[in-house]
């Protein structure tokens, strides 16, 4: 006969609700639910009872069977051993059901047959183990790309864990965070947790990498990882932060802040704030009690140090410490730049050597730009260590809340082809500095560096007059007593910075001076500035309220007054110091600023500094982060060559994600990922030595859509646009001798041709001139050549469209034999491209996709499009579009702020491909990935060389 709480848990579980949902149902709390369904909780009363009955549309009599006999009352404590005996069992790979018998067998053949306490105590255990896998198993998968699942062993936190509780509390009591943001941490986090080894296993070695955003708050994830797994089992804690000084401090004073200081009693320090890892007292380390931490930093002598230590500890006591390895910028010195998959680099090595004296140890990387890791060979080479490729999981982190990153600054292309949206337009941000004011900001070249005497340029006048304006405007708001910062980052050459700072104290002094005496002429151009730049980005639409300038100025003087002007490179004696409240700096400084460090309540950002790889760049965008209460006030000056960059990146950053996001879906392991980087002209993916592995990153274009969105439409373009014109006129024609058109006029409006041969395709895409920033390049040809050569001969023959919109003007010139055909109208974005290109931003509208089929879909999900037509079309046969572009196509919204005429000298020819999913079948192309171009800038101009000593 079922007892009351079988019958309960069975009726919840059959519905698929959790004991939240349930509880929320009948008006009882979630904690007694559960006693309930575990039988601690034996008398529920009659309107519970009645309640449930009703909820589940059963009898109370079927509710609570036949005169049930009374439930034995379960003692907790004894339940808890049972439940940590079945999950050591767990770990050794059985399922929950085996590992119950097992650990019941293992103590009947100690203490003979369980008693009916003992049984009920038993039952209570398996119970509560198989309620909290259902109950938090979902949170598994969320986000991550993932091995095939060893058996679960994480079921999520608990409230009775000594850390995670309390750093909750901590979070949401002490540091004012918002509710969602600490459960999407919660969240997150726990699902890394249950991707991590268990570590009741006796031996284990695990890979991971979790991906966030540049200054997204990635180290809050990290912390709350690191308590629960503390809560989970691991008994050592090793973080390996960037490679200097301030980067290891800082996350020193945030991990001892947020872990140590909430349980006082259950941490072991082996680093603190000043000092990094030495070689403790007795030469190894010991087993403790107390949870264990070092926060070491990614240098040679103090890796050297821990790995020695490492070594000397007895392997008895090494078998009994579950570690947890973080890296922290896995992708800065983590990743083996030798060249060589053989010959690592020290700092690599280093890494790879500790992991391999440790019998039970994790590895997690921590980075926001993981190019170079997704390049890493996934294979261990023969006779030699493993590398650091997240083989077992790869979890992206989702974009936070109020976050801004690089699509919300500089906007991306669109990743589905569909119209603008608000994040791929970016806000109005940016400001240009001049090509002509560089050389009053940067040296030339190394060799006159120290000779280099710097002057500020007009654009950084601007930048300086607006950082003291936007603090005022803070001001204003009562946020006096909140950081507020200004960056200068012109050069990674550290005498200049010494220069420009001192540059930057007259000019302050200068400028204070004139308030003091009321200069009209420096009055009237910070009013005009801040008139000008508060207009741009308007307040109202993050809450904010919109200050005059009237309500500034008064401000000013006592802005001049908090500032202090900071130089933080690895020469400087000063340091920024954020602990104290409402610190106002202006911070002048090179690579030490280029990665992990946090610039508090920065709002203004000089950036001139280049760097040819996408990892490194993204890296220096120290304004990427969270913007409270001042979102509309950020500034960032850049030339224009980086803005593009950033721009690019951005989309670059948003297809990884997307191809994450597809990994995932697909049920695809870190083994077999392999992420298409697209390459940016001039621009390199990481530095050429972490790419030693590149070769196995080939890319498809399985299932994929290309599109034409930049044109050079100048008149001396002419020629160019006239060949591409001819080149679809003579596809047209080849297309007209094999296939009769075929007018379409439900969905998509155009003329379209079957079937046309693959050399007809092949000549028109070699004769077309595309940008050189668009796909139809080499790569594009072989992957369409290699799988027209397979033997289901795909590919051999394509559907070939003309896009015609229902009304509107024709083209100036015939496209062949179709004659003059209708136009699309596709305004250019306002600003231009350093390459001086026309960006329309988008060609192809989703549904252009059906062209060629009768069905519809049901969504306009560009997956679900492209999905329909492949249900009728098949997965042989590609589709080729022509688009007839308005020379003088308009802004469709006359007041538009974005776009501008296109103005083109003639009649412009797009061209969008669909490919069909090939799935496993498809084939893959090799990239030659570029060359690795030199920076201006070397990092190691402000980092000692690696393995030294110093400030780093």
């Amino acid at each position: 006969m079922m007892s009351i709480a079988a019958r309960i848990r069975e009726l919840r579980q059959k519905s698929g609700e959790s004991l939240q949902q349930l509880a929320e149902s009948v008006g009882a709390s979630k904690a007694h639910l559960s006693d309930l369904e575990r039988g601690a909780a034996t008398n529920p009363t009659i309107e519970l009872l009645r309640a449930l009955a009703a909820h589940y549309n059963v009898s109370i009599a079927a509710l609570i069977g036949e005169e049930p006999a009374p439930a034995i009352p379960v003692v907790n404590d004894q339940v808890n051993a049972w439940i940590k005996q079945i999950r050591k069992e767990q770990a050794a790979g059985l399922d929950l059901e085996t590992a119950a018998q097992e650990a019941r067998l293992t103590f009947e053949g100690l203490m003979g047959p369980l008693d009916a306490q003992q049984i009920a105590n038993w039952n209570a255990a398996r119970d509560e183990i198989a309620r909290t896998l259902q109950q938090k198993i979902e949170f598994l998968g969320t986000y991550s790309i993932r091995k095939p699942r060893r058996p679960e062993w994480y079921a999520g936190p608990k409230e009775t864990d000594a850390n995670w509780p309390r750093l909750r509390a901590y979070l949401l009591e002490r540091k004012k965070w918002s509710q969602n943001t600490v459960d999407s941490i919660d969240s997150t986090s726990s699902e890394v947790v249950g991707l991590l080894e268990n570590p009741a296993q006796s031996e284990f070695r695990g890979r991971g990498m979790v991906v966030g955003y540049v200054q997204s708050g990635k180290t809050a994830n990290m912390t709350a990882l690191i308590a629960k797994a503390i809560d989970a089992g691991y008994k050592f804690v090793i973080v390996l932060t960037g490679l200097t000084n301030s980067l290891r401090k800082q996350t020193q004073v945030r991990l001892v802040s947020d872990l140590r200081d909430r349980n006082r009693h259950s941490w072991f320090l082996h680093t603190n704030e000043d000092a990094d890892f030495r070689t403790p007292p007795n030469a190894w380390f010991t087993v403790m009690d107390e949870v264990q931490l070092a926060v070491v930093k990614k240098n040679v002598s103090p890796l050297e140090h821990l790995l020695e230590t490492i070594r000397k500890t007895p392997p008895a006591l090494r078998e009994r410490m579950p570690v947890l390895l973080i890296d922290d910028e896995c992708d800065q010195a983590g990743v083996n730049a030798s060249g060589s998959q053989y010959n690592m680099t020290t700092i690599n090595g280093l890494i790879r050597r500790i992991l391999a004296l440790l019998p039970r140890v994790q590895y997690v990387g921590y980075t926001a730009t993981p190019f170079a890791n997704v390049l890493i060979n996934p294979e261990k080479p023969a006779g030699g260590l493993d590398d650091l490729y997240p083989e077992d999981f790869i979890t992206p982190l989702p974009r936070p809340e109020g976050y801004f990153g690089t699509e919300t600054l500089f906007g991306r292309d669109p990743i589905d082809a569909d119209a603008e949206k608000p994040d791929e337009t970016g806000l109005d941000m940016i400001r240009e500095v001049p090509a002509e004011e560089m050389a009053q900001v940067r040296p030339p070249s190394a060799r006159e560096k120290d000779l280099f005497d710097p002057s500020i340029p007009p654009s950084l006048g601007d930048a300086l007059r607006y950082f003291l304006l936007a603090t005022a405007c803070r001001y204003a708001r009562g946020a006096r007593n909140q950081h507020s910062s200004m960056l200068i980052h012109t050069t990674v050459y550290k005498r200049p910075h010494e220069k420009m700072a001192f540059k930057v104290e007259a000019w302050l002094r200068e400028v204070g001076s004139a308030l003091a005496s009321g200069d009209t002429e420096v009055l009237d151009g910070l009013r005009s500035l801040w008139e000008a730049e508060s207009a741009k980005v308007d307040p109202a639409q993050f809450g904010n309220k919109r200050h005059e300038f009237d309500e500034v100025e008064p401000h000013l003087r006592d802005v001049i007054n908090d500032l202090e002007v900071i130089v933080e490179n690895s020469d400087s004696d000063t340091r920024l110091d954020f602990s104290g409240k409402g610190k106002k700096y202006i911070v002048v400084g090179g690579s030490v600023l280029a990665r992990g460090l946090t610039i508090e309540g920065l709002i203004v950002s000089y950036f001139v500094r280049t760097s040819s790889q996408y990892d490194t760049l993204l890296q220096m965008g120290r304004w990427f982060g969270y913007r409270i209460g001042y979102e509309d006030l950020p500034r960032i000056w850049m030339t224009k060559e980086l803005q593009d960059a950033f721009h690019d990146l951005a989309t670059v950053e948003a297809e990884i994600r997307a191809d994450m996001e597809e990994y995932r879906r697909r049920d695809v392991t870190p083994a077999d990922f392999a992420v298409r980087i697209r390459q940016i002209p001039g621009m390199t993916i990481t530095a050429a030595k972490k790419m030693i592995a590149a070769e196995s990153c080939d890319i498809s274009f399985s299932g994929e859509h290309l599109q034409t969105i930049r044109f050079h439409v100048g008149k001396e373009d002419v020629g160019r646009l006239a060949s591409n014109w001819n080149a679809g006129a003579t596809l047209v024609d080849a297309a007209a001798t094999v296939s009769a058109v075929e007018p379409r006029t439900d969905g998509p409006t155009g003329r379209l041709f079957r079937r046309v041969p693959l050399d007809a395709v092949m000549a028109f895409l070699k004769g077309y001139k595309a940008s050189d920033r668009d796909l139809f390049s080499q790569e594009l040809l072989d992957y369409i050549r290699s799988e027209a050569d397979r033997a289901d001969t795909p590919f051999r023959f394509w559907n070939v469209g003309v896009i015609e919109p229902g009304s509107g003007s024709c083209s100036a010139e015939p496209l062949g034999g179709l004659g003059k055909v209708r136009m699309v109208n596709r305004a250019r974005l306002k600003e231009s491209r350093a390459d001086g290109a026309a960006d329309i931003k988008a060609l192809m509208s989703r549904r252009d996709v059906l062209l060629d089929v009768s069905c519809t879909a049901a969504s306009d999900d560009w997956k679900a499009l492209k999905a329909a037509r492949q249900s009728e079309i098949g997965d042989k046969v590609p589709l080729l579009l022509l688009y007839a572009i308005d020379a003088n196509s308009k802004p469709r919204d006359e007041q538009s702020t974005i776009r501008v005429p296109l103005q083109a000298p003639m009649d412009v020819l797009g061209v969008g491909i669909v490919f069909p999913d090939r799935g496993v079948r498809t084939s893959y192309v090799r990239v030659q990935l570029s060359p690795d171009d030199a920076e201006g800038e070397s990092l190691s101009a402000e980092l000692p060389a690696e393995g030294t000593g110093g400030d780093q």
